[in-house]
């Protein structure tokens, strides 16, 4: 499992993963704060282009297009081709989100699932109730779903900017809530904004779905027929008169998500030893089959089609949707319409209650069991940057109006972002005033996490480092002949030493052996030598001598440090400790390592990068969050 690319400078890698390939483009483009950009530099650009040519503005995107496949055929305007096509590429992504959050992420607790889906669901139904106290008795009333769902990457792209130190589960409870908005508003633009239904249409796109359904059950696995039966069910929805979109959100839930298992990597590095030495076209497909099974397809896909959606497929939704020819009238018009200050007033005041009352009744009625993993400042953070309406809202407006009308909702979706943006600066200026313990419990909360780690910490058996009482443990799991390994040594001092010296390490092997053949037996040796009490001198000289991890070597190593070097040469040959490095690694199996190193922060398993910065956030919050605990338990 290691990787054929040179170590970046900062020893920032994994045995089994390419950030060292990264560069820091790449890094802004995967960023939300990119993708949020990106559609407010397609929306100026929509709304200059409407304002200096208004006619060409609308007869490019009226401009009609169609596909024939005799005796098939479908003809749809520009903007329709956008909409209904290629937003199902969109949906498609947030699909995929949900289904990875739901087998991989904090829904795999399906309680957890309690919370967020009642913020979705009353932070759409407070906006929607707003929205028509303000615009049914105009007649515009069947506007209601434009009013309803946050636009992901504009929230996530607030809480980038504004919120650097704001808890990363906020992140996860926002997308939660955003996923279950759009999958609502996507029911939404099914049943109440499509036209007439033809059933014998609904019947084959129903009969593609389960054919799909079929044959992900007996494991087909070719692209290409999803592709086909994809666009195939995409036409019949069409055909049928329910908008199409739904297509990409129904293939994604059905996409599964799950960690790359060691034994498969294992079985991988063993097919590619063999075309190393055969390199022949039957070992080549094996090996490439191999490699992309080991990989959920959930992931794979995600990364493929995440920029394009982000960086091509929503900016130009903005572009063929946000122009308004802005006038004087128009603009005063808009000022007072119903629909636009509905629209305003729904997002920007009833997101932010809707989620929090839900948030609130929930943690009420369960007597604290059910609670946001957060605290409450960062829940009124999340909910007032999910007050940004842009990408649905705009889809549903575009269905629901026609010419001023939908200028007036066009201004109301337009406005909730600097609204929402300006009120999520104020929330989180407001929390960053508060002393340095409120502002932990504002943000951190007291909710019980999620632990990744199969195998607690127990100080009789485990190699720990560090104060017993210390508020924050790490664990790495970690293989002796692992460069990355070793260059995670001087970083994780680095991060004692940022944090006040306040943490307990923990080491579990996890050698990779069929990469590094001498890391096996280097584990065995630090087991003998903590049979006399130089478990860590051992993993020390280990670390700064991975080239030389013979049994000699070791044996030297042992006189070096002053042992009996018969009963460790004794251990060593009866392979002593095996049998603890057996038990590491299945730990390791169960909790999701299948590469090295891993950490895991008081019990979470640690996704991001392992620099410096990344690993001394996650370290602070990590010990924010237990002082919040101890806290609340005095």
């Amino acid at each position: 499992m290691t990787s054929a690319a040179p170590a970046s400078p900062e020893g920032v890698g994994q045995t089994i993963r390419s950030d060292v390939l990264r560069s820091p483009l790449r890094d802004f483009l995967r960023t939300e704060t990119g993708s949020a950009l990106a559609l407010v530099a397609a929306s100026v650009a929509a709304l200059v282009w409407a304002n200096v040519g208004p006619h060409s503005y609308e007869s490019f995107w009226e401009t009609s297009l169609s596909i024939e496949a005799h005796p098939l055929g479908v003809e749809l305007t520009l903007r329709e081709w956008v909409n209904s096509g290629l937003m199902a590429l969109f949906f498609f992504v947030v699909g995929l989100e949900a289904r990875r959050e739901f087998d991989l992420g904090e829904l795999r607790q399906r309680s957890r699932m309690t919370l967020p889906l009642l913020a979705g669901l009353t932070g759409m139904a407070i906006p929607i109730l707003i929205y028509l106290a303000f615009a049914a008795s105009d007649g515009a009333g069947g506007g209601w779903g434009a009013a309803m769902s946050t636009d992901t990457a504009f929230a996530l792209g607030t809480l980038a900017l504004l919120g650097r130190r704001l808890p990363e589960a906020l992140r996860t409870f926002l997308l939660t809530v955003a996923i279950v908005d759009d999958v609502v508003a996507l029911a939404v633009i099914a049943f109440a904004y499509s036209g007439s239904l033809s059933w014998l249409a609904l019947v084959i796109a129903l009969a593609i779905f389960v054919a799909v359904l079929v044959m992900r059950r007996v494991g087909v696995g070719s692209g290409v027929l999803y592709v086909v039966l994809a666009v195939a069910m995409w036409v019949a929805l069409l055909e049928a008169g329910i908008d199409p979109v739904v297509t990409g959100l129904a293939f994604a839930l059905i996409t599964y998500a799950y960690p790359a298992s060691r034994a498969d990597l294992e079985r991988t590095s063993g097919l590619f030893r063999l075309f190393r030495e055969q390199p022949t076209p039957e070992l080549e497909r094996s090996l490439r089959q191999k490699l992309s099974s080991v990989i959920s397809p959930n992931e794979r896909l995600e990364q493929t089609f995440h920029p394009w959606t982000s960086y091509g497929v929503v900016p130009l939704f903005a572009l063929a949707n946000a122009g308004i020819h802005i006038t004087w009238s128009g603009f005063t018009d808009a000022l007072t319409s119903p629909i636009t200050l509905g629209i305003l007033v729904a997002f920007v005041v009833g997101k932010p209650v809707g989620i929090a009352v839900a948030a609130a009744l929930t943690t009420w009625a369960s007597r604290g069991r059910i609670r946001p993993q957060v605290g409450w400042g960062a829940v009124l953070a999340g909910g007032s940057a999910s007050g940004a309406a842009f990408t649905v809202s705009l889809l549903i407006a575009t269905l629901a109006f026609e010419g001023e009308l939908l200028d007036q909702a066009k201004y109301g979706i337009l406005a909730t972002i600097p609204f929402s943006f300006a009120l999520t600066w104020l929330i989180t200026t407001v929390i960053r005033a508060l002393p340095e313990t409120g502002r932990a419990r504002a943000l951190l909360g007291t909710g019980e996490r999620l632990v990744d780690l199969s195998a607690p910490v127990d100080p009789e058996r485990d190699h720990i480092r560090g104060p017993d009482n210390a508020p924050v443990t790490v664990v790495k799991y970690g293989d002796f002949e692992c460069p990355y390994c070793a260059r995670a040594e001087p970083i994780m001092r680095e991060v004692q030493a940022e944090v006040g010296g306040d943490i307990r390490f923990v080491w579990r092997h996890l050698p990779l052996g069929d990469v590094h053949p001498g890391a096996h037996l280097a584990a065995e040796a630090s087991e003998a030598a903590a049979q006399q009490d130089a478990f860590w001198p051992m993993h020390d000289i280990l670390l700064s001598h991975q080239g030389e991890l013979s049994a000699p070597d070791l044996l030297r190593y042992a006189e070096e440090l002053g042992l009996n070097t018969e009963k460790f040469q004794r251990d060593l040959s009866n392979h002593a400790g095996a049998s603890r490095v057996a038990e590491d690694m299945d730990t390791a199996d169960r909790s999701g390592a299948a590469g090295s190193p891993t950490f895991f922060i008081n019990g979470r398993l640690h996704r991001g990068a392992y620099d410096v910065g990344t690993l001394t956030d996650a370290v602070r919050a990590a010990y924010d969050r237990t002082t919040v605990t101890k806290s609340k338990k005095s």
